[in-house]
């Protein structure tokens, strides 16, 4: 089929709110109709007899779905279960990792919030200690990230937690550099890649991380609550959901598979949300997506007369840069300290004034970090740059 016109000529595919900016896909992602669809007939098909379809129709629907998503992601199907979100893929693992006192876990300054608590929790839990890789920003260097990482590793070092994408600044990092780096040093990795899927190109085979764990509602436009734990073959023993139940001790997919009586029809409707973005066009999506975003980053930078977080043109690393994602971080013009609290209260000015631009405080300043998907052309961040251009700043 041909690929139909994107932008506003596409925007009906959703059911977002026509009078609201929508350019924050990033976030909790924004589901077409016609998944949702998909996703309701799944729920008729259990409801019309659940007992049946709970024993006879799922295992292998849950399966055929698996394999169909691991095939977009360069993998096997066997080594794939589905979990809730990318935050539960990372509790399972760090959850299921024997740590020692003395022992460390690595992670990176830009950590995802809830996944540096888990972090926590698993460290203060079990004697181990959470330890930080500085990232540099705006605009690092693939280099200065690899050697940064490089050089916190220790002969504690016990697991390395490594974003993808990076969630409050947009950055896509050199994570084949990155997990050949750790793997020298002898340090397993576990990747948080819940930006991943949908926005960039991904080879799970390829990447030979020991653990990978990515959300489809966010990029691939998957229904809420439909996300992926991929393992290694050699790090599934002893890798358990976080939720124990009858499949204890009878293998990744066993556990995995059956946590207790939920709906599982977030999971079966991702092929519905594959073959969409597969329509949209895939690899040329995702490119121009990207491209959306950088020239969205410039316009409200220009517009603001700031900067933005990641300076090179989509198309690939170059000196300066990694590849670009579908995201763009630009930088507020404001005076005084920043903070997380002057940043919640201008988002709120912003949600007020009809937008979801979300904002993030990093050390040098309050920054905004905007979205590119399908539905977005440039219109949209031009009127994004004017709303943030007349936004009261007298907060905190």
């Amino acid at each position: 089929m041909p690929t139909p016109p994107l932008g506003a000529a596409i925007r009906p595919e959703w059911g977002l709110d026509p009078d609201f900016l929508t350019v924050n896909h990033g976030s909790f992602g924004a589901t077409p109709l016609r998944v949702l669809r998909a996703q309701d007939e799944w729920r008729r098909r259990m409801e019309a007899q659940p007992s049946r379809f709970m024993r006879l129709e799922l295992p292998g629907a849950l399966r055929a779905a698996a394999a169909r998503l691991a095939a977009f992601l360069g993998a096997r199907g066997e080594d794939l279960a589905f979990v809730a979100n990318a935050t539960e893929g990372c509790n399972a693992v760090l959850r299921s990792v024997r740590f020692q006192p003395g022992d460390e876990i690595l992670v990176l300054s830009h950590v995802y919030g809830a996944v540096r608590n888990t972090v926590r929790y698993v460290a203060e839990r079990t004697g181990a200690r959470l330890v930080e890789a500085a990232l540099p920003f705006p605009r690092p260097h693939p280099d200065a990230v690899v050697a940064n990482i490089a050089a916190a590793i220790t002969p504690r070092t016990r697991l390395a937690v490594m974003d993808h994408i990076t969630s409050g600044s947009t950055l896509v990092l050199p994570l084949h550099r990155i997990v050949a780096a750790c793997h020298d040093q002898g340090v397993p990795v576990l990747v948080d890649g819940a930006h991943g899927p949908g926005q960039v190109d991904i080879d799970l085979t390829a990447l030979e991380a020991d653990w990978y764990v990515g959300n489809c509602h966010k990029w691939l436009m998957a229904a809420k609550g439909c996300g992926f734990l991929w393992a290694r073959p050699d790090r599934q023993d002893d890798l358990h959901p976080a939720v124990i139940s009858h499949g204890y001790g009878q293998g990744f997919l066993k556990e995995f598979d059956w946590t207790g009586t939920w709906d599982p029809s977030a999971y079966l409707s991702v092929t519905a949300a594959l073959d969409f973005h597969d329509q949209l066009g895939g690899p040329a999506l995702r490119a121009r997506n990207a491209a959306l975003a950088y020239a969205a980053g410039a316009l409200v930078a220009a517009r603001l007369g700031t900067e933005t977080g990641t300076g090179d043109a989509p198309g690939g690393a170059t000196a300066s840069n990694a590849p670009l994602g579908a995201m763009a971080m630009v930088r507020l013009n404001l005076s005084g300290a920043p903070s997380a609290a002057r940043a919640t209260v201008l988002r709120d000015r912003l949600l007020a004034a009809g937008t979801d631009v979300p904002l993030h405080a990093h050390a040098d300043g309050i920054w905004l970090r905007l979205s590119a998907q399908a539905y977005n052309d440039i219109s949209d961040y031009a009127r994004l740059a004017e709303l943030v251009a007349a936004l009261p700043t007298d907060a905190g």
